[in-house]
């Protein structure tokens, strides 16, 4: 099957769903500027994002040191691994008995959505599918074009009410009330519990939380909605702060209800602490979020500058006149412009309009 062309013409939706309709076998390559995806398939159904064998920038690696999976030591112990033996990353994850199959599907499933998540928002590049070109490995996760569409259009569209829920990366969330002990907590937000103490502004807490963005940012919504969180205050930027704790990796989730009574007691601590506190803090100090992470710096820096200029759209309705004009009014660091071998061009949208964000390898 000979199927390539512009984005623009189809989007990732509609390519994926004639994949999955026809029930094809192959590989969907895109491309968009410096950045480049997979997705692999099999029968119709979604089996990969990722390629074969094991890089640095491996989407499945990347995304087990994001959601605190995997230490940077556990991480170069792999690299070590492959580099010796050249074996498959899920292969070297499995036989080195840092996750089990079933740990590792889980894991699979949610590395896949969250691809498909950030896929289905290009609306520029080009496409191809070689059928020739099929996963060599062992499947592990396999997920259905529909419902992994509909679950990833659901998170775009909830993504963009996060955006004016959570505009503000400099407040300060802090413990309202704690649930009844017979409310049922989700994973996520009993990992939340453990790291809201009342001082971590929202960006801290997301570059805490062993979990993807968007997981950190449906649970906050809920906790939110459920009066468990309030918003206390908030910190300006302006000078370091030390950075905040980062949760540690951990091989298995401790068991429901013993975990809901660790968690409650820790929040009811931190809700206690910042109770003493909050009387000699005004939370206006000067403080920046921590740097983020510099793996795949390039679509990394790129991601953030356009999610600054929705947050910027979403606050004033219009694109701001400069990508400097961000940096100015605090919407993200300068660091984030410098991209290392590129430079970024972008003009500015009037009202009604959208922006353009290209990026020109330096000469």
């Amino acid at each position: 099957m000979s199927l390539q062309g512009n984005l623009r013409d189809f989007s990732v939706t509609e390519i994926l769903q004639l994949l999955g309709t026809q029930k094809k076998t192959g590989c969907l390559e895109l491309e968009w500027n410096v950045e480049r995806a997979v997705v692999f398939m099999q029968d119709g159904a979604v089996v990969s994002t990722r390629n074969p064998g094991v890089v640095g920038n491996d989407v499945l690696l990347e995304f087990l040191r994001q959601i605190r999976r995997l230490s940077d030591e556990q991480v170069q112990g792999v690299l070590s691994i492959q580099k010796e033996s050249n074996r498959d990353l899920e292969d070297v994850l499995l036989k080195g008995r840092y996750l089990d199959a079933l740990e590792l599907g889980r894991i699979l499933e949610r590395q896949i959505l969250d691809s498909l998540t950030k896929l289905i928002r290009w609306d520029n590049g080009t496409y191809r599918f070689d059928s020739n070109r099929r996963w060599p490995g062992v499947v592990v996760a396999k997920l259905g074009v529909e419902s992994a569409l509909i679950e990833a259009s659901r998170r775009v569209d909830e993504h963009k009410r996060f955006m004016g829920t959570f505009k503000d990366p400099y407040q300060v969330l802090g413990i309202r009330d704690l649930p009844d002990p017979d409310v049922e907590l989700s994973d996520e937000e009993r990992e939340l519990f453990g790291i809201i103490d009342g001082q971590r502004t929202l960006n801290q807490i997301v570059e805490a939380a062993p979990l993807t963005e968007y997981e950190c940012f449906e649970a906050l919504d809920r906790m939110l909605r459920e009066h468990w969180l309030e918003v206390i205050g908030r910190q300006d930027p302006g000078v370091h702060a030390p950075k905040p704790t980062i949760a540690t990796p951990r091989r298995a989730r401790a068991p429901g209800l013993a975990w809901q009574r660790e968690v409650l007691v820790t929040a009811a601590f931190a809700a206690a602490f910042a109770a003493l506190t909050l009387g000699a803090r005004l939370f206006r100090q000067n403080i920046v979020p921590p740097p983020s992470r510099q793996d795949g710096v390039v679509s990394s820096r790129v991601r953030d500058v356009r999610y600054a200029l929705e947050l910027y759209h979403r606050d004033r309705g219009v694109y701001p006149a400069s990508l400097q004009q961000l940096v100015n009014e605090d919407w993200l660091p300068a660091r984030t412009l410098r991209v290392p071998g590129f430079r970024l061009v972008y003009r500015g949208g009037g009202p009604g309009e959208r922006y353009t964000l290209q990026l020109t390898p330096e000469r």
